[in-house]
């Protein structure tokens, strides 16, 4: 089964950048969109629907910011919207399907980018999403959460770890969390089959970051260890550029 996550940066500029076309070559049974920006009548859904996906759609309210999406060719037993906290549900940013043996979830986190105050939300939700996480591993321990998460792990996933060490994405408290988030059992699983560098699966538009591989890993598929021996890959796939970021694909059992 091939589960893919992209951060698309506008669902409506991505299909307007061939999208669609690669979706269909691709072909993977799930696919989790992050920033997605728009509601699902600003786009004509029979194009997706025609390939044999569901869509499961969570915009955020403001229209033309975050928002997530599930895209499915396998029908879920049920879709949750959210995770009841409204003041990171309507910025669209969590999104879970059930399947038969394991739960897939699209997520945004927040951006720390603009300033202190969202860089404050940004400590909120991880201390939030935490939690969310482990209380939800009670009740389902196969979990796979993928998406966005705005952060760089280790020195490894960033293209100049000194220069960049007070930059958000990048902060010790940040990193501090991805190791707690690692430790209390979730795998990242692009390091489990990947220890080499400079792979990335963001760039910025400045400074022809892209062309040059000046990039950040901050996009994941996180397996629950109780997954550990269904994983079978994990890929990166830079050269798919329909957006800043680039999709990332996780293949299981």
């Amino acid at each position: 089964m091939k589960l893919i996550s992209y951060n698309v940066n506008g669902i409506r500029s991505a299909m307007n950048k061939g999208f669609v076309d690669w979706l269909k070559e691709e072909n993977p049974d799930i696919i989790g969109l992050q920033e997605i920006k728009a509601q699902e009548k600003d786009i004509d859904a029979s194009i997706f629907q025609d390939l044999g996906y569901e869509l499961y759609w969570f915009p955020a309210v403001k229209k033309g910011y975050s928002g997530v999406a599930i895209f499915t060719k396998i029908k879920p037993k049920a879709v949750k919207y959210g995770i009841g906290l409204n003041k990171y549900d309507d910025e669209g940013r969590m999104i879970q399907a059930d399947f038969e043996g394991f739960s897939f979830i699209s997520s945004y986190f927040p951006s720390g980018t603009t300033g202190d105050v969202r860089q404050d939300f940004k400590y909120e939700f991880l201390d939030d999403i935490y939690g969310y996480m482990q209380d939800l591993r009670k009740e389902n321990p196969t979990l796979i959460l993928s998406g966005d998460y705005n952060i760089c792990h280790k020195p490894i996933d960033i293209h100049n770890p000194v220069s960049n060490k007070n930059s958000s994405g990048f902060l010790p408290e940040e990193r501090a969390w991805m190791d707690k988030f690692t430790e209390s059992g979730f795998i990242d699983t692009f390091r489990h089959f990947n220890p080499e560098p400079h792979q990335y699966t963001w760039w910025s538009f400045r400074a022809n970051s892209r062309a040059k591989n000046l990039g950040w890993r901050i996009d994941y598929h996180m397996a629950t260890k109780e997954l550990q021996n269904k994983l079978k890959s994990a890929v990166i796939l830079p050269n798919i550029k329909h957006s800043d970021h680039c999709p990332i694909v996780l293949e299981i059992e």
